[in-house]
């Protein structure tokens, strides 16, 4: 799926998003060895758990290392997730997701990046009664997590008689994110008090922490990605033979 190794993965990212370097190294060697490992069957999968405030560029990492691999990608948020039987998405529909992506190709989609945000929103509720966003969705995500051959509906929606086709997880590589408030500690005992349960996080063995980010990063994204808002902006005031100064002053202002 990739020939690029991690160093280029690396700089490709720096082109794209400012500061978070400790994440941006962590992403591109986890995913360089997990394409690796599609030789070997001697290597475990390691799939990703990314905590760090919103707004930090979890996202944004994500969708543009899925950019340059050329793999199907797809983003889900955990909270429209529900247990089987209640209504919201199953837990599949992210399978789905990718499979459409792929351009309903199976093998293609065997080797896709699923990036799960709002993964802290499905901590298990401690609570008397059934939980149906919590502790109910992890137990179906871990399967998947793992590795297992599931039956997918080629189609999103809760359609009866749907067609479905058999796609194995065990090559897909999940990202999973979340900012985690309030979370005491960033260790398996922290998270576990969270409420994610133990098997979840024995299925994340790669954990990358991402830092707020302070005024002088936030000046730099405004201004040094190659797609950055500001050469945006510039480039269309320029289709209108305008050209468009931002002051150093009002950067500062703007950050």
């Amino acid at each position: 799926a990739t020939c690029l190794k991690p160093k280029e993965m690396y700089d490709k990212l720096n082109e794209y998003v400012i500061g978070q370097d400790d994440a941006k190294k962590t992403l591109s060697i986890a995913v360089y060895n997990h394409y690796k490992r599609l030789k070997s069957d001697k290597i475990s999968k390691s799939n990703i758990l990314m905590i760090g405030p919103s707004g930090s560029g979890k996202t944004l990492l994500c969708k543009t290392l899925a950019k340059f691999l050329s793999v199907p990608f797809v983003i889900c948020d955990a909270t429209t997730f529900t247990q089987a039987g209640y209504v919201g998405e199953d837990v599949e529909s992210m399978l789905t997701k990718l499979y459409i992506e792929s351009g309903c190709d199976i093998k293609s989609t065997e080797r896709g990046i699923i990036f799960i945000d709002e993964i802290d929103k499905i901590s298990e509720v401690k609570t008397t009664g059934r939980d149906a966003s919590g502790l109910g969705v992890q137990q179906a995500l871990l399967k998947f997590l793992e590795g297992s051959k599931v039956n997918v509906p080629t189609k999103l929606g809760k359609q009866q008689n749907c067609e479905t086709v058999v796609i194995d997880t065990d090559n897909i590589l999940f990202v999973c994110s979340g900012a985690f408030v309030n979370l005491k500690e960033y260790s398996i005992d922290g998270l576990i008090d969270f409420g994610l349960i133990p098997e979840i996080i024995g299925r994340l063995p790669i954990v990358s922490y991402l830092e707020p980010l302070d005024k002088e990063a936030l000046r730099k994204i405004l201004t040094e990605p190659k797609n950055s808002i500001i050469k945006q902006y510039e480039a269309l005031f320029k289709m209108d033979d305008i050209e468009l100064v931002f002051e150093k002053k009002a950067l500062e202002k703007i950050a």
